[in-house]
């Protein structure tokens, strides 16, 4: 069983000692201390659940690893956000979904998008042929140059990913 007085022990003791470093790294990198703040804040949080971190060598590097993976998800995030609303802007005032409805169909997007990175190129590609462009198996097939058995696993593995993502397994 983890000594947990331990792993919190080591977490206060590497967010006194890096969490200002941190911060500022951030914020140079964001140009917005809010923002800043709020992701070096989910990077000790991430540490929570980390390997032991007595054991770390080089704590600064592994912070910013973590903080870097955080900044990328959040850069991805504010472009889906932007292409969403610029998709909103062109509709009609009266149809506009509430913020609560333009978060949940972000949130959704942004689940869709991690699904799609976990694919390969190829199924990634025969996914959004089939799902969005509404073609078939065959023609998918011949697009890609592989046979339809081939897009059959292509698409088996993205609706799976699919379907963890919906039992909020992903």
């Amino acid at each position: 069983m983890p000594d947990l007085s331990a792993d919190a022990d080591a977490v206060e003791t590497l967010y006194s000692s890096h969490h200002g470093w941190l911060h500022q790294w951030l914020w140079r990198k964001l140009g917005c201390r809010d923002g800043a703040a709020d992701l070096a804040h989910d990077t000790f949080v991430r540490l929570l659940s980390a390997k032991p971190l007595d054991a770390l060598r080089e704590p600064r590097a592994y912070l910013s690893t973590i903080a870097n993976g955080l900044l990328v998800n959040h850069w991805r995030r504010l472009t889906l956000e932007r292409a969403y609303l610029e998709v909103l802007a062109q509709q009609e005032p009266a149809l506009a979904p509430s913020p609560e409805e333009r978060a949940l169909t972000i949130e959704a997007l942004m689940q869709v998008d991690a699904m799609l990175r976990k694919l390969s190129a190829k199924a990634r590609e025969a996914f959004l042929l089939s799902q969005i462009e509404g073609l078939t198996y065959a023609v998918i097939a011949e697009q890609l140059q592989v046979s339809e058995r081939m897009v059959k696993k292509y698409m088996a593995q993205a609706m799976l990913e699919c379907l963890l993502i919906s039992n909020g397994d992903a």
